[in-house]
């Protein structure tokens, strides 16, 4: 029997889909095919005809496009690249550029479209100069505040240069051109080689071809009054490649030369015989330099060398700035000369500068109220939103840069700096600092610096919600040399002078909780808010003792601005505080037992996670559905109560989800339960209703209310007593089971599959510091709770000493930098790099200078009397002591004595950087007491495995150092290991509100789940729609298409589309490592993966190339030793044997088996398993002692652990008995033929040994698409040893495995956790 739970407001549980009858699916058939055909018909080609050659091109174009998506198209192609200013006419009649190519009438495939030439206005022509510096290479390089050294960087073409591949062949596949048939990207490669910087450094590019020497604006701009009259717009000056100068005027009619000279003002055009005039300036720059159209086809073709993906700017987000970068003498950084570029605010902005000036909030909310009723208004409302957000963050951090170094007038001069304003280009700045006492009984400045992350943070989660008639002000947050600053659009009202008696706020507090403001028109679009977040109606009281019924947090203010609209202000409570952990380490001013102050914790703002809200009211709804199950298997009395009633949610649609003891249950492609129709009567007869179950938490409790009435009192400490429950549900349920098994596996079905699949491997292990950040508040962890999830990884299994270990790092970081801040905060921004190097030098290069002093230029210091000089007095010792004291504080750890002697220098290095926004430059930087040799110019040095056994062991505290692959080594001479000089760029961290796409995150899962129930089609068109939208509403590069990729690609290579699936995993490569970063974890997994689909594609060697580049960034990110890395080596071991390097392949199997030892233990499953390879591989090898000894050691395991009827106990002894054979006839000189058989044992990715994908952090890399149980793929092969032979010896075809089946838990309980995929 099946029960289900609706209610008719609730809308967060998923219902499965359900087969519709004969005659529905048939209609629904017809109707799918005529939407097809409907779509195929609105894309088709027309004709373009030109004023210039070539006189007319194809152009294939899409009804739902509007014109100017054509024009746009229309001037990439390379015999169009000259027009820019002109319109389109069709049938005599000009065409508006901003409606839809639908609208157009009589448009039909083969229509013809005429290209207008229109006159030029003086932005035209400034657009048009920019454009053409652009197309001709003549732009330079640009010094931009924001983006900062290789913004955007992409080293894919680098790693693996486009011309290793051919054409690609009739199957799709491409083969590969390589030096030399036996070598292979990982030969002789050393597992204990140092990290190589030259990973993550691009290479040294050719100089494109030069087409111009220079081309700017003449001195003699901007023209003077009685010449505008004529239609002159600007004066350019340009010197072709022959060293031919020419003055130029920019006309309403085109551009043509002029008779000026650099002496003398003639802006008339020359004498016929030496004019020269065209529409275009790149046409006009044809005409003038005889070399121009060759070189300018030699730059198109250097520019094509490259993916388009690696060249395509970047516009709706701010680019990965990488934090390595070349020296500033590099050629790759070489400054050129350009006086341009110190024109373009000019061109692109006017003598004025009035055209980038925008009305930022005047934007943000019309863009809110736009219609959103049917796909394409959600299109074209989502698309223009992204674009909004990513270009108000653009202005907002920009303003914020030059707020934090002074460039901006304060609007309040007078008052003490933390309280100044700014306003700079229609943007509001603040500090987020407590300059007006606002939070001096929470914390200060720390409480305030918490409060405005956790506002943009709440004001994120809003637009999420996107409720009708609440709108938020643009928001962000910039973390720019110690200062914390906060941008916002001008509300309009905001400093709106009211009435005496009137609040400046309208709803929520006005000063703290003092005073309350009330007001009706408020109360609907709260409550919808307080609905979603599962937040309470309540009273509050203020400081009068009036009592006043609020929807949302006291905090939480509604401001009614002069535009009509509603907003809402100061988003930092959404949610309850952590009262637990404030009553263990934060002492407020009632409280009778005072904790000392260097143990209080620094702030009282710990409020609990959305996250954690959504998880714990899902438990209690579960056990809610569980109890009414019990109460009507077991009623009271009389008969069971069956409720028919299906209400409707908010949308119209009857949600349900099958419930049977707790558990979902199963549903197959037709989406009834397995007991056929009758349980499908039943399952729709009986429902729970939850419209009853209300759970909502009151977010003022433990804030100093005092309500008067003992009622009152009562639902205070009822309330106070769910915000308990659910902070102690943080630290027993969620914490613990992060890294242990819980006390009653049962409860919480879903955390413990989550929490074994940590512990086993089934998911991907957080590799660095914001992996592990985004795992934790995935589960609605904070990160305060950094030092007790390291002391429950301490006590737990060996696979935790890593995340143990990370958590470590991370916390020394994230003091570093609180330490870091603090002595930047009072500092000129040129004394900067100075007081980091010092910091630096005393925390990473303790052992090379044991007394290291700051570098200061003692004339320049002098200018600055009021500056803060307190970091010259850092010295070892002192930094040591406030990093323990900063990690005890705020995280509650203590750090053992030796912590300092056993730290990650480079990954350590590299999250400081990251949090800091440095840009360091690449060198070889002496961390030991003394200089160690440096590594060739090579990645890896020779492999010194003898025997196949690893070294790894012998070497535990020697992985950290960085080898140098620079061209210029640290002085030995030099006093530390940093230097003010080395610190060349400090970018700003930005914390932007930007909502997610819900239209694509809807077809996203509507994809997956059609795939789960084994709609293949659909599902796949689901999932091509998603992307299509995701690509047109983020635009290509953007860190959620390059998931969408990711996804997507892994998706295909489980259908086996392999090919496609190459290509959008390249494509996830591209715009990783361009917008997360060339090292970022996610850009790691998807050259893993990368790397995995190659090989099932064919192109092993390929493949183990993009292999070894993941290792290397994964040295640098993390060191050695990672549990996922045993994966990922494992794969390219088997990589490698189908390439038939046995012997290699062999000692890749050893160091997985080392790793996993040390990982999992010695007598794990999963240690089981890779012997069982390992066993083969000695095989192939030809070490059949070895084999025999590897194989017997997996029996024992697989015995002692799974017992002797589990499959694969009884698969490794019956190989164990076949290998003992072979080597005794081996050790007798017999020529057996089994033994002969032996020998030629050929194993496959497709037969014995297999690849897995590398899942993401907190994710399995299988059945998360088809639904399948990523389990399946990581056991042994059914075949016996026979059958396998007698394929091998055959050679010729065999039936592939079919599908696996569901097994019971007895067959393998533990399957291998996850390391190893189809592992033998």
């Amino acid at each position: 029997m099946a029960l289900e739970f609706v209610n008719g407001d609730h809308n967060d549980t998923e219902q499965p889909a359900e087969e519709p009858a004969s005659g529905e699916k048939s209609s629904s058939e017809e109707e799918e095919k005529a939407l097809e055909e409907q779509n195929a018909d609105s894309v088709f080609q027309i004709s373009v005809k030109l004023p210039h050659k070539p006189y007319q091109i194809p152009v294939t174009i899409s009804t739902q496009e509007q014109v100017q998506d054509l024009r746009n198209s229309i001037v990439e192609f390379p015999d169009t690249f000259q027009y820019s200013c002109f319109h389109l006419e069709f049938n005599g009649s000009r065409i508006n550029d901003f409606v839809e190519l639908s609208e157009v009438k009589e448009l039909a495939p083969g229509a013809e479209m005429k290209l207008i030439e229109d006159p030029y206005t003086e932005k035209e022509a400034r657009m048009h100069m920019i454009r053409v510096r652009d197309l001709i290479g003549a732009a330079g390089d640009r010094v931009d505040t924001l983006h900062g050294i290789s913004a955007g960087l992409s080293l894919h073409d680098s790693i693996v240069p486009p011309e290793m591949f051919s054409p690609p062949l009739q199957n799709g596949k491409r083969s590969v051109t390589t030096s030399t048939e036996d070598s292979h990207a990982l030969s002789k490669y050393d597992f204990d080689a140092p990290a190589s910087i030259q990973t993550i450094l691009p290479q040294t590019k050719v100089s494109p071809p030069k087409t111009v020497k220079s081309i700017c604006v003449s001195a003699w701009n901007p023209p003077p009054h009685y010449l505008r009259q004529k239609g002159h717009l600007l004066y350019l000056q340009l010197t072709t490649n022959e060293g031919e100068q020419f003055q130029i005027t920019s006309h309403v009619s085109g551009f043509f030369v002029n008779k000026s000279s650099n002496s003398k003002f003639d802006p008339y055009p020359r004498p016929q015989s030496k004019s020269a005039s065209a529409h275009s300036l790149l046409a006009l720059i044809e005409k003038l330099s005889p070399s121009f159209q060759m070189s300018f086809s030699s730059l198109q073709e250097y520019n094509n060398r490259k993916d388009p993906l690696a060249n395509f700017q970047i516009t709706n987000i701010i680019p990965a700035n990488p934090w390595l970068v070349p020296a500033a003498e590099s050629s790759l950084l070489a400054h050129q000369p350009d006086l341009t570029r110190t024109q373009e605010t000019y061109l692109m902005s006017g003598i004025e500068n009035a055209e980038t000036l925008r009305d930022w909030n005047e934007e943000f909310q019309s863009t809110r109220e736009l219609p959103k009723e049917t796909i394409q208004d959600r299109v074209f409302r989502e698309r223009i939103t992204s674009k909004l957000f990513a270009d108000y963050t653009d202005a907002a951090a920009r303003g914020a840069v030059m707020v934090a170094r002074g460039e901006v007038a304060p609007l309040n001069p007078t008052e003490n700096r933390d309280a100044q304003i700014f306003v700079y280009n229609n943007v509001f700045f603040s500090y987020g600092a407590d300059g007006v006492g606002t939070f001096t009984s929470e914390g200060g400045d720390d409480a305030a610096r918490v409060a405005v992350g956790k506002d943009v943070t709440g004001i994120r989660v809003v637009n999420q919600l996107d409720i009708d008639g609440l709108f938020t002000p643009g928001t962000v947050v910039v973390d720019y040399l110690g200062k914390r600053l906060v941008g916002q659009s001008i509300v309009p009202g905001i400093f709106k002078q009211r009435e005496p008696g009137e609040n400046q706020i309208d709803y929520g507090g006005v000063e703290g909780r003092d005073v309350v403001a009330e007001n009706e028109a408020f109360v609907p679009v709260f409550s919808k808010l307080s609905k979603h977040l599962r937040v309470k109606k309540h009273d509050v009281w203020d400081k009068e003792g009036k009592k006043h019924t609020l929807e949302g947090s006291v905090e939480t203010k509604g401001l009614l601005g002069t535009d009509g609209r509603k907003y809402v202000l100061d988003l930092y409570r959404l949610t309850p505080l952590d009262i637990t952990w404030i009553e263990e380490y934060w002492s407020d001013v009632s409280d009778t037992v005072v904790k000392p102050p260097e143990t209080n914790y620094p702030h009282r703002m710990t409020v609990l996670r959305p996250e954690l809200m959504e998880t714990y009211w899902r438990s209690k709804m579960g056990e809610f559905v569980k109890a009414e199950l019990e109460r009507r298997r077991h009623p009271a009395g009389g008969a069971e109560h069956v409720d028919t009633k299906v209400p409707s949610d908010t949308n119209g649609n009857a949600e349900s989800k099958a419930i049977t003891n707790g558990d979902t249950q199963e549903h197959d492609e037709t989406g009834l339960t397995a007991t056929g129709e009758k349980a499908e009567t039943e399952r729709l007869q009986e429902r729970v209703d939850i419209s009853d179950f209300d759970l909502a938490f009151n977010p003022d409790v433990f804030c100093g209310q005092a309500p008067r009435a003992d009622e009152e009192k009562e639902q205070l400490v009822r309330d106070e007593k769910e915000v308990r429950s659910i902070c102690d549900f943080l630290r027993q349920n969620v914490i613990s089971e992060l890294v242990s098994y819980p006390p009653v596996l049962d409860e919480h079905p879903l955390t413990v599959s989550q929490v074994h699949d940590l512990r086993e491997g089934e998911v991907g292990f957080p590799m660095d510091g914001h992996s592990l950040a985004r795992l934790l508040h995935k589960r609605g962890i904070n990160i305060r709770y950094l030092g007790k999830l390291a002391t429950l990884a301490k006590e737990q299994s060996s696979r935790l000493e890593a995340l143990n270990a990370l958590s470590i790092q991370e916390m020394i970081a994230r003091s570093f930098k609180h330490i870091a801040n603090h002595y930047m905060k009072g500092l000129p921004s040129v004394f900067v790099s100075s007081c980091l190097a010092h910091l630096l030098n005393c925390l990473l290069g303790a052992d090379f200078n044991q007394a290291p002093k700051a570098c200061l230029d003692e004339e320049l210091q002098a200018y600055y009397t009021n500056a803060d000089w307190s970091f010259g007095d850092v010295d070892i010792q002192t930094l040591r002591a406030k990093i323990q004291a900063e990690v005890h504080l705020r995280y509650r750890y203590t750090l053992d004595q030796n912590w300092a002697d056993n730290l990650k220098h480079i990954p350590l290095l590299r999250e400081i950087a990251l949090k800091l926004g440095l840009q360091i430059t690449a060198k070889d930087y002496q961390f030991g007491a003394s200089p160690k040799p440096l590594t060739n110019g090579s990645v890896n040095g020779v492999n010194h495995h003898t025997n196949g056994v690893s070294s790894r062991k012998k070497k535990k505290n020697g992985d950290h150092e960085l080898a140098s692959q620079s061209s210029e080594s640290l002085s030995l001479s030099s006093p530390t290991t940093f230097s003010p000089d080395d610190l060349v760029n400090i970018i700003p961290v930005v914390k932007d509100a930007c909502p997610k796409s819900t239209l694509a995150d809807e077809a996203l899962e509507a994809g997956k789940m059609s795939m789960m129930q084994n709609q293949k089609e659909i599902g796949q068109e689901l999932l091509l729609e998603s992307l299509s939208l995701h690509e047109q509403i983020y635009g290509v590069l953007h860190p959620e298409v390059a998931r969408m990729y990711h996804q997507l690609s892994m998706l295909y290579y489980q259908l086996d589309e392999k090919v496609a699936a190459v290509e959008l995993a390249r494509k996830a490569v591209y715009v990783s490592e361009r917008t997360l970063g060339v090292d970022s974890n996610e850009t790691i997994l998807s050259y893993l993966n990368l790397g995995l689909f190659e090989h099932g594609n064919g192109n092993t060697k390929i493949a183990l190339i993009y292999m070894k580049h993941a290792l290397e960034l994964w040295k640098i990110i993390y060191g050695l030793g990672h549990p996922d890395s045993i994966t990922t080596i494992n794969n390219a071991a088997v990589m490698l044997q189908t390439l038939k390097h046995y012997h290699d392949s062999r000692i890749w199997f050893e160091t997985s088996l080392t790793i996993c030892e040390e990982v999992s233990g010695r007598q794990s499953v999963n240690t089981a398993t890779l012997c069982f390879q390992l066993a083969q591989a000695l095989a192939l090898d030809q070490e059949a002692k070895a084999a025999v000894n590897r194989m017997r050691d997996a029996y024992s395991i697989f015995l002692s652990k799974l017992g002797p009827d589990d499959r694969n106990t009884k698969e490794s002894e019956s190989w164990l008995e076949q290998l003992t054979q072979n080597a005794v006839s081996i050790a007798k000189h017999a020529k057996d033929v089994q033994a002969r058989k032996l020998r030629r044992i050929h194993f496959t990715s497709g037969i014995t040994l297999g690849t897995r994908p590398q899942p993401q952090v907190g994710q399995s890399s299988t059945g998360t698409a088809l639904g399948g149980d990523p389990r399946e793929l990581n056991s042994i092969d059914s075949r016996s040893v026979d059958e396998l032979l007698r394929f091998i010896e055959g050679g010729g075809e065999t039936s592939k495995r079919s599908p696996a089946k569901k097994r019971s838990s007895r067959g393998n309980p533990k399957r291998r956790g996850g390391l190893l995929g189809n592992a033998v």
